[in-house]
């Protein structure tokens, strides 16, 4: 076995371990994914042992007693990975790669050295949602906005998943707003596609009780042209951007986002709406004069996501890749 840091890539423990003071793990090399993790911490600063096993994969073990005790006195504990947190620890690794793979351009323009994760849990079970997040992982995508308030207000999602974050990536409509926002530890909303979208959702997360700052968005962005997609065409990005900007104070501009094609075979060479998507970020930064790496572009789902990442999307939306083929 070899010794690592906390982001070796086998264990899962990759994702948010900054409150951990000095944390290491023991595992196989970093190109082979194990069942058995061990897992060594030394210390904790926020004080909170329960929350240092949940982040670091151990606590679905019936032994959790013991193992908090053990992670309290520095000692070593053995988990058995479950089939998601195998798959979560994967994708990971296989972004990782990916990022690594980007050309020297694509990297210094990427918002984030690694790229974000975003594990779309659409139609899939809570005890999904929590053995992934078990595993280390925080961001969460939904589709559908019944099914995200659900998820989100479920009680059992909020005991275990405290630190959860929220992606909405559906198909966002003007009567569905309020009861989005309803959303506990919703982080953004990806798909913003218009500005009476943009001013409605500006004028409710002001009035939602509780809101502190403002609301992370992400204009969709049309690049494949087809009419059964939604977002706004490539060339008025840049305007509806600058709307956000000028007239929505209660929402902060993250980036663009794309779904694209369906099946675009990758041996024709680049995908077109990727390319359209980093050209479209090109238009935004040079009319409203923002720096290239201060806009997110959130393209690549399960089958293209890789591809994505090495030619420089900062944020994939994976399912089936972790939680398995939907029924």
């Amino acid at each position: 076995m070899s010794r690592g840091s906390a982001l070796t890539t086998s264990s899962a423990a990759r994702a948010e371990v900054s409150v951990y003071t000095t944390v290491n793990t023991m595992d196989t090399p970093s190109n082979t994914l194990c069942d058995e993790v061990i897992i060594v911490v030394r210390s904790c600063s926020n004080g909170n042992d329960q929350d240092v096993c949940r982040g670091l994969q151990v606590l679905r073990d019936p032994e959790r007693t013991t193992a908090t005790r053990l992670v309290t006195l520095g000692g070593i504990f053995r988990g058995r990975m479950t089939d998601i947190g195998k798959a979560v620890a994967s994708v990971l690794e296989r972004i990782n790669i990916a990022a690594q793979k980007r050309s020297g351009d694509l990297a210094a323009a990427a918002s984030n050295s690694v790229p974000r994760l975003v594990a779309v849990s659409k139609t899939k079970p809570v005890t999904d949602v929590i053995q992934a997040y078990d595993a280390g992982q925080r961001v969460f995508g939904e589709n559908y906005v019944q099914e995200l308030v659900g998820k989100g207000t479920d009680s059992e999602i909020q005991l275990k998943c405290p630190d959860i974050k929220w992606h909405y990536i559906g198909n966002l409509q003007k009567k569905n707003i309020n009861k989005l926002l309803t959303t506990p530890n919703l982080h953004v909303v990806e798909t913003l596609g218009s500005e009476k979208l943009a001013t409605a959702l500006d004028s409710a997360w002001a009035k939602r009780e509780g809101s502190q700052g403002s609301l992370k968005v992400m204009v969709q962005v049309n690049t494949s042209g087809e009419e059964n997609k939604l977002g706004v065409e490539p060339d008025h990005s840049p305007a509806l951007v600058k709307f956000i900007q000028d007239n929505c104070p209660n929402l902060t501009f993250l980036g663009l986002m794309t779904i694209g094609q369906f099946g675009y075979d990758m041996s024709q060479g680049p995908n077109p709406d990727f390319q359209a998507l980093l050209k479209t970020r090109g238009a935004v930064c040079d009319t409203l004069g923002l720096e290239v790496n201060t806009v997110e572009l959130s393209m690549g789902m399960s089958d293209d996501f890789e591809h994505a990442i090495e030619v420089g999307s900062t944020s994939v939306r994976v399912g089936s890749g972790i939680f398995g083929a939907r029924h």
